[in-house]
């Protein structure tokens, strides 16, 4: 009786859960960005900026706005404003995720003729490096447009980009203690 005593004490002391992860996080970024225009085949280049709240560490909810002006000789240019849940596929130094934005797709025709905008539906991904715990690169991330009720017929523009990050939320590490990594 007395060792089924004891052995239950000792139950008490189980370790934290292996499934836990860096806790919820808000980043912020910004990079370059290249894409493809079919309208046109214009292949342009530009800047993005990008917002990542993650409520969980590996669900969250991505802001991006885009901008592709350079390298064209017809003054078009295109800007988008998307948003739509992110899925971290792991966590670590390399960081592959998959995404669905979803937003507006505005497009400069050539000469300043027209312009329109346009519903985007975006699906996309890539990889996050994490240099420390609060920079991270974004090595690679992968875009495919479709571009709703375009004039033309859908129009469809891809493109890729990469940046950088800094996390603005703490880490909270479990477990405490000399061992934990800071």
């Amino acid at each position: 009786m007395m060792l089924l005593a004891s052995s239950a004490a000792a139950a008490k002391a189980q370790a934290v859960p292996t499934a836990t992860g860096p806790g919820s996080a808000i980043i912020i970024g910004a990079g370059a960005s290249i894409g493809h225009l079919p309208y046109g085949q214009q292949n342009l280049a530009g800047a993005f900026a990008f917002v990542d709240l993650q409520p969980q560490w590996r669900f969250g909810v991505e802001f991006e706005a885009r901008y592709l002006k350079l390298h064209n000789s017809e003054e078009v240019s295109e800007k988008n404003f998307l948003a739509g849940p992110r899925l971290l596929m792991r966590s670590g130094y390399w960081q592959p995720y998959a995404k669905f934005l979803v937003g507006d797709g505005h497009i400069e025709m050539p000469f300043r003729y027209a312009h329109g905008d346009f519903l985007a539906l975006v699906p996309g991904g890539g990889v996050d490096v994490e240099v420390n715990d609060y920079i991270k690169v974004r090595v690679i991330d992968i875009e495919y447009q479709l571009w709703r009720e375009f004039p033309f017929g859908d129009m469809r523009p891809y493109g890729v980009s990469t940046g950088v990050s800094v996390r603005l939320t703490r880490i909270v590490r479990f477990p405490k203690g000399p061992r934990a990594r800071r």
